[in-house]
């Protein structure tokens, strides 16, 4: 008898977590994959363009703080997983449950505005430049027929609906635990197009013998660019920059549904969630950082300042001509999967809200089999309902740069910078006006002042953008 309870416990153990929860099945390379699928984006885009801004050094000298600090602070929140032993403690399956299990009750409510409220805007983002690049698609076949010379202008309106109507589709994907092909296969076409970008920027140098004029500190201030704008578009840039290391809300989410858990009544355990997370974050932001870096460099090398905003839509390169197509479809089948890794915590968060305020309701509840399928008609109303609000948020604010550096501006300091750092003070508890508390207090003011003046630089750049766009339609 004993023996059979025995082995049904560890037929139990093999089947499911410590928390009663189905076993998951994630790994490092899994985990990795999810972070590299969330981190390279359409940020990779907008580098060239914020080197031009910027310059080499101080261009060069951003994307590595910015890359320090974000994998400082990974560390400091893949700790975070469990409260209080970061080892077997409780799990903390969000960032804003570690954050009201480390912080309190306030703070979880300001971070789940901060939090969502950037996981939306990152996917209106990621629509808008979705939108771009198939358009560009469609522009670049017109150049290659019609001549350079031609404007060969369209409008992305019906690109971002088609967008739209493939991600309500992926958006019926129930879970985190169900991405894994998605992301490897985004995380697969993020290196593709990156490593077009590269060919293309080396083609370009090697060309035209490195003519394309560059300097140390970026745009040069005169005629055609006032100290004042030269200010406002090195904030932009910043936050551009942000923007590219923008996955820290996502993080817990993917240890929490990636990790393997440790079996405590086996010989043999998995390595703890922390431990695993950390060497992901590592790979994951270090290969970033890389590609990130090459980008930027080759990207301002091949077009000096007058970089393009994206260097894959903006026709700094025009031939070859299908293999700018296919890097264009690469970005798109890359956001497809980004989209979802960022949007799938906001879902969870409003259909577990639903289901625990109305937990009689069948339309929330039932779940209608298909196949080998479960359709929820909740989930599907409301999923295809939020995906067509952001679609026409993206119709109305079509502008890339300024966009992804407000979302970037208004992330890193909070939950990049704040959170983590504050939740490792508490967990740790660091005596205040310790040598550690005071210096990881300076850290996260400098961040937020950086924070303020990149927003600022992106609002006044959305601001101009749209004042540009009105110029145009009214004139054509």
């Amino acid at each position: 008898m004993h023996k059979q309870i025995s082995m049904e416990k560890g037929d139990l153990n093999e089947r499911y977590d410590d928390d009663g929860r189905v076993k998951r099945t994630g790994t490092l390379i899994s985990a990795s994959a999810h972070i590299i699928t969330a981190v390279i984006g359409s940020g990779v885009l907008s580098l060239a363009w914020c080197f031009g801004q910027l310059g080499w050094i101080a261009g060069t000298a951003s994307l590595m703080v910015f890359a320090v600090i974000t994998w400082f602070t990974c560390l400091l929140l893949s700790d975070c997983y469990r409260s209080p032993d970061p080892v077997t403690g409780t799990r903390n399956y969000n960032y804003m449950q570690a954050v009201k299990a480390n912080l309190g009750g306030l703070e979880y409510k300001v971070c789940g505005i901060a939090q969502y409220g950037i996981l939306i805007g990152a996917t209106i983002g990621y629509t808008i430049t979705a939108g771009i690049s198939m358009a560009a698609i469609e522009r670049s076949n017109c150049f290659h027929k019609s001549g350079h010379h031609k404007g060969c202008h369209t409008l992305n309106n019906s690109y971002l609906l088609m967008f739209g109507m493939i991600e309500i589709v992926l958006s019926q994907i129930p879970n985190f635990h169900k991405l894994s092909l998605v992301s490897i296969v985004a995380t697969i076409m993020s290196f593709t197009y990156a490593t077009i970008g590269i060919a293309l920027s080396i083609a370009k140098i090697a060309e035209e013998g490195g003519q394309a004029r560059t300097s140390l500190t970026g745009i040069p201030v005169g005629k055609d660019m006032p100290s004042v704008d030269k200010m406002w578009t090195t904030f932009s840039a910043i936050g551009d920059i942000a923007f590219a290391y923008s996955f820290c809300p996502v993080l817990l989410e993917i240890q929490a549904y990636l990790s393997l858990s440790p079996l405590y009544d086996t010989l043999r355990s998995s390595p703890p969630e922390n431990k695993v997370m950390k060497k992901a974050s590592t790979v994951g932001v270090s290969a970033s950082t890389l590609f990130y870096m090459i980008c930027g460099t080759l990207g301002y090398a091949a077009f000096g300042n007058q970089a393009p905003g994206n260097y894959l839509t903006g026709f700094g390169f025009y031939e070859p001509f299908w293999l700018i197509d296919f890097g264009n479809l690469c970005i798109v089948i890359h956001l497809l999967g980004a989209y979802q890794v960022y949007i799938q915590p906001f879902f969870a968060f409003v259909e577990n809200w639903s289901m625990e305020k109305w937990p009689q309701n069948k339309f929330i509840t039932r779940e209608y089999p298909l196949g080998k399928y479960k359709i929820n008609l909740y989930r599907l109303t409301w999923r295809s309902g939020y995906v067509i609000l952001a679609t026409l948020v993206a119709m109305i604010f079509p502008f890339f740069n300024s966009f992804l550096g407000l979302i970037g501006a208004a992330t890193f300091w909070p939950l990049t910078v704040y959170f983590p750092i504050e939740m490792y003070i508490s967990k740790a508890k660091i005596e205040k006006y310790s040598f550690t508390w005071i210096w990881m207090k300076v850290l996260s003011l400098a961040c937020l002042t950086v924070s303020l003046v990149a927003a600022a630089g992106s609002i006044r750049g959305l601001i101009v953008s749209v004042e540009t766009f009105k110029l145009f339609h009214s004139v054509s």
